[in-house]
């Protein structure tokens, strides 16, 4: 990587700092996480909080930050630092819109963001991005992130919502070949 993911790095000190105030201040987890009936009841902005809190508890923070700290810094370089942080904060927060409508009323986390990340980077791989764009037979498995998506959206899993949602914003924001960024990158 040529240059430090300072985006995902701040992401990751955002969501570290907040596992410590979770545990320091345990009603936070509830003021932040969706809540059965938030959308009906105007708190539309928990689709947003509840990115902040993780709402499984340790396993989920010992799970969730080092794979921001990876996916994120991998996704940030292949398609910058403000792509990065828009598929993060958009397909976190539509996820959790999803979640909230009735996948699945309550919790939180980032793991729907991260999911969000890893469907942007595999279209970005699909697409070429920095790299000449290869034969299908060295490159079809990436197709099973898209697909996986979709099985977990059919499953109601919001994870799946992250994966579609990053996917999507991938396909719309990934750099083609030629932009500068591709160029910096294969350099």
């Amino acid at each position: 990587m040529a240059r430090r993911p300072w985006v995902t790095l701040a992401l990751f000190a955002v969501m570290a700092v907040m596992a410590v105030v979770q545990y320091a201040v345990p009603s936070v987890v509830g003021d932040l996480m969706r809540q059965p009936g938030a959308l009906s009841d105007g708190q539309w902005w928990r689709a947003g909080s509840a990115l902040l809190v993780q709402s499984s508890g340790i396993t989920q923070i010992a799970f969730n930050l080092p794979a921001l700290l990876v996916i994120g810094a991998v996704t940030e370089a292949a398609l910058g630092w403000w792509r990065t942080l828009v598929v993060f904060l958009v397909g976190g927060v539509l996820a959790h819109v999803v979640s909230l409508a009735g996948w699945s009323t309550q919790g939180g986390g980032d793991s729907v963001a991260i999911c969000a990340l890893l469907g942007a980077l595999a279209v970005s791989c699909l697409l070429g991005g920095s790299q000449p764009r290869r034969p299908f037979q060295e490159t079809w498995y990436v197709l099973l992130i898209p697909a996986a998506g979709m099985l977990l959206c059919l499953l109601q899993n919001n994870h799946g919502a992250g994966l579609v949602a990053g996917c999507l914003l991938g396909l719309a924001l990934a750099p083609r070949p030629g932009h500068p960024l591709a160029r910096s990158a294969a350099a």
